[in-house]
């Protein structure tokens, strides 16, 4: 039983990364509302960690005007249902050069569930070496890639340096997994 009844759904926007849709809902007590959902598909988020440094990408992003450090992270719009793992591995040569020779799963979180139905699968990248090659997305065109020691990465977390809920939630699974 759903706590909440859809009463009726109409897409307001949509895109290649996104759908935007307004939903009329039903409260238990009868009340009527609305609530604006955006659909993605699911994504990966990888924590390429190697002999004491983590890779991070930078990038700016238009939605806050700032350039971010960040894990490799993303989905593949145009693969939707891609299997999770070939997702990160795809994500993680793409975004950073590099190739894993072991791929940890380390679970799953949803971003941001009060208006966003994506899932990220987060995965642990170990034992790096450098691609042949690297393609990226037109978007991705002012990506930059860097790796930092790990207690230069939590320095970035504390004093608030990196921002990404995203990156964050993924280093505090993976070391309250004992992962790391």
């Amino acid at each position: 039983m759903t706590d909440i009844k859809t009463l009726d759904s109409r897409i307001v926007y949509q895109n290649k990364w996104m759908t935007v849709r307004e939903d009329k809902i039903q409260r238990q007590s009868g009340a009527e509302g609305i609530y604006g959902v955006v659909e993605k598909p699911d994504c990966a988020a990888i924590l390429a960690i190697d002999n004491g440094y983590i890779h991070l990408v930078q990038q700016f992003r238009y939605s806050i005007q700032q350039r971010c450090w960040e894990i490799p992270q993303g989905a593949w719009e145009t693969n939707p249902d891609a299997d999770h793992l070939d997702l990160a591995k795809g994500e993680l040569q793409e975004e950073t050069g590099l190739i894993a020779d072991k791929m940890t799963y380390l679970g799953s979180q949803f971003i941001a569930y009060g208006f966003l139905n994506q899932t990220c699968h987060i995965y642990l990248a170990t034992q790096l070496h450098t691609a042949p090659e690297q393609h990226r997305d037109v978007e991705e065109e002012d990506l930059i890639s860097q790796s930092f020691t790990i207690a230069d990465f939590e320095a970035m977390i504390i004093n608030g340096e990196l921002k990404d809920c995203v990156t964050i939630a993924a280093y505090g699974l993976a070391k309250l997994k004992q992962a790391i």
